[in-house]
């Protein structure tokens, strides 16, 4: 397992944006894939977004698409998700992942919550 750390979560109102981060700490990262997924309160945790280290390749669930974006940075180990026109449904505990991600999971941050208000 490797170290994740996030930050940038918060609350802000519908419409507005966040940036979150999340940062893979410790030995030189070899990870498959990083991705994001949150959970909202009372329900299972969910696929938001991932990214292929190697070439790049992103995908994302139906539910962010056109608003969510993930991207990384090699020099840093860092994989980014910036969020824009969030909605209120978008409230969640959001967690960094490490792995073959969505399916094979190897690291898990710590959460980070978001909170969207109408």
């Amino acid at each position: 397992q490797v170290p994740l750390v996030e930050s940038g979560g918060g609350l802000v109102q519908a419409g507005g944006s966040l940036r979150l981060s999340c940062a893979a700490s410790g030995r030189t990262f070899s990870s498959y894939g990083m991705g994001w997924f949150r959970q909202a309160p009372g329900k299972e945790r969910e696929f938001v977004a991932a990214i292929r280290w190697s070439v790049g390749s992103t995908y994302y669930a139906d539910s962010v698409k056109g608003r969510f974006t993930i991207s990384r940075d090699h020099s840093k180990n860092a994989v980014y998700l910036q969020m824009d026109n969030l909605r209120p449904e978008d409230t969640a505990i959001y967690f960094c992942a490490a792995g073959a991600v969505p399916t094979v999971i190897d690291s898990w941050g710590q959460g980070t919550p978001v909170t969207v208000s109408s």
